[in-house]
């Protein structure tokens, strides 16, 4: 079995997630900015196997998408070209910053590194990755 690698995709910044090789545990495992994301991905790739790469899917309330999926859908295509074999699925996205924001905060950092807009994409990278677990499980 090979990894889960998930993205929480941003116009600056993208947080990236991954299981393990059981598919058990969704880790954060870093912030790229996001014109470095593909070259990242292609490094990562050549040396862990990834089965499938998920995408954090921006929606509104009303389930409509949000305005960021219009910056989405081009790194999307780029992706499906770069990597032919390993299939994409999306997940959806709502509360995550709010809830990596939270996780943030119970778990006891200091205001400092709340403000650190890398660690909270990692962390919704994270949830993004653990939502999809649940949900396929």
């Amino acid at each position: 079995m090979g990894r889960i690698l998930a993205l929480d995709y941003g116009k600056k910044r993208t947080g990236v997630a991954v299981t393990d090789e059981l598919q058990l545990i969704a880790s954060g495992l870093t912030t790229v900015t996001t014109h470095e994301l593909l070259p990242f991905l292609q490094n990562y790739i050549k040396t862990e196997t990834v089965e499938r790469i998920i995408i954090g899917e921006p929606k509104q309330m009303d389930s409509t998408p949000s305005e960021s999926e219009a910056l989405i859908q081009p790194f999307l295509k780029r992706l499906v070209k770069a990597f032919p074999d390993i299939p994409i699925d999306r997940q959806d996205e709502r509360f995550t910053s709010k809830m990596a924001f939270q996780s943030m905060l119970d778990g006891g950092l200091k205001k400092k590194q709340r403000r650190d807009k890398a660690l909270v994409d990692e962390i919704s990278a994270t949830l993004i990755l653990q939502a999809y677990l649940t949900r396929m499980s």
